[in-house]
C-alpha cells in the first residue's frame, strides 16, 4: 500500500515504498522576450542585408544574409524547445518534452561548428588564391557589418545572464556572440584593407575568428552530447550524493544510484536505500528529497526503500547491473 502526501505550495509529492519528490522548475520563462526580440531584429537585419546586398552587388552580404537566416532559425529552434519543455507530461511521454532543450543546444553546437568549417575553408582558399583588394571591405559591407555587431551583440547580451544555468540558453548566447565576432572581423579587416591595401588580412582575421568560435563552442557540444547520453551533469558530484544518501538515518547501503538530466535545467535521481527494520515514514522521504534539491539541485528524486532481506536480494544491487 502506498501512502501519498501532497503539498500544493511546493508542487512536490512523496510516495511510500518508492519515495518521489518533484519540483517543477519551468524552463526559463524570463527569456521568452529575449527570444522574441532577438528573432525579430535578426530577421529584420537579414532583410536589410538582402536589400543592400542586391543594391551594392555584394555577394558577401548576400552570403551573410543566408548565414544570419540560419541564426534566426537557431533562435526559433531554441525558443520552441523552451515552449515544449513547459508542456505537461502525457501517458506516452511520461517525462514531458524537457529533453528537447538538450537536442536544441546540440543542434546549435553542430550548426556553429559547420559554420566554423565553412569560414575556415573559404579563408584558406582566399589565402591560397589571393584576394584582390577591391573585392574586400567595401564601405557598404563595412557599414552593414557594423550594424550586425549591434544586432548580434544586443541579442547575445539578452541571453548572457542565463548562459551558465541552462545549456539551451548558452547555445543561443554563443550563436549570437559568434556572429557579433564575425561582423567585428569584417569591419576591422575591411578598415585595415582600405587603409593599407593588405587584402590577406581578411582571410587571416576570418581564421582567427573561426578558432575563437571553435574554442567557445566545443564545450557546448561536449556538454550537449553528454546530457543526451545521460551522463551525470557537471554540476553534480555523484560521490557526494552517494555519501549524503548513505548518511541518512537508518540507511546501511545505497545501490542502483542514477543521476541524469531531464532537460538542460532539471536533474533527476533514482536510488535504492536499504533501511533494515525501519518503519516507512513520509517525513524521511520528504526531508531526503528536499536536501537533494537544496544541496545538489536535483529536483526530481525517486527513492526506493528496502529492508535488506538476504533471502530476497535486490536484482539491481550489483554495480555493473543497470
Amino acid at each position: 500500500m502506498k501512502k501519498h502526501q501532497h503539498d500544493e505550495s511546493e508542487h512536490d509529492h512523496d510516495h511510500g515504498v518508492g519515495g518521489h519528490h518533484h519540483h517543477h522548475p519551468a524552463p526559463p520563462a524570463g527569456f521568452d522576450s529575449a527570444f522574441a526580440i532577438g528573432s525579430t531584429i535578426n530577421a529584420a537585419f537579414v532583410g536589410a542585408e538582402i536589400v543592400f546586398g542586391l543594391t551594392a552587388h555584394s555577394v558577401a552580404l548576400l552570403a551573410d544574409a543566408a548565414h544570419n537566416l540560419g541564426d534566426v532559425l537557431g533562435l526559433l529552434l531554441a525558443w520552441w524547445a523552451v515552449w515544449l519543455g513547459r508542456r505537461i507530461p502525457t501517458p506516452s511521454r511520461t517525462y514531458g518534452y524537457g529533453r528537447s532543450s538538450i537536442l536544441a543546444s546540440l543542434t546549435n553546437a553542430v550548426v556553429l561548428l559547420i559554420g566554423v568549417g565553412g569560414i575556415s575553408v573559404e579563408a584558406v582558399r582566399r589565402l591560397i588564391e589571393g584576394v584582390p583588394a577591391g573585392d574586400v571591405g567595401g564601405k557598404t559591407v563595412m557599414i552593414v557589418a557594423a550594424v550586425g555587431i549591434v544586432v548580434n551583440g544586443v541579442t547575445a547580451l539578452m541571453f548572457a545572464r542565463g548562459r551558465k544555468g541552462d545549456l539551451n540558453v548558452k547555445g543561443a548566447f554563443l550563436h549570437m556572440a559568434a556572429d557579433a565576432l564575425v561582423s567585428a572581423g569584417v569591419v576591422v579587416s575591411g578598415l585595415v584593407i582600405l587603409l593599407t591595401g593588405w587584402s590577406w588580412v581578411d582571410p587571416v582575421v576570418s581564421l582567427l575568428i573561426a578558432a575563437l568560435i571553435l574554442y567557445s563552442t566545443w564545450g557546448l557540444l561536449r556538454d550537449s552530447i553528454n546530457l543526451a547520453l545521460d551522463k551525470v551533469p557537471e554540476t553534480v558530484d555523484i560521490e557526494q550524493v552517494r555519501e549524503f544518501l548513505a548518511g541518512l538515518p537508518g540507511v546501511t547501503e545505497v545501490h542502483d544510484l542514477h543521476v541524469w538530466a531531464l532537460s538542460t535545467s532539471e536533474t533527476a535521481l533514482t536510488a535504492h536505500l536499504i533501511r533494515p527494520q525501519a518503519v516507512h515514514e513520509d517525513a524521511f522521504l520528504h526531508d531526503a528529497c528536499h536536501e537533494l534539491h537544496a544541496r545538489f539541485g536535483i529536483g526530481h528524486a525517486t527513492l526506493q526503500i528496502e529492508s535488506g532481506d538476504t533471502a530476497r536480494p535486490c536484482q539491481l544491487a550489483p554495480a555493473h547491473v543497470v
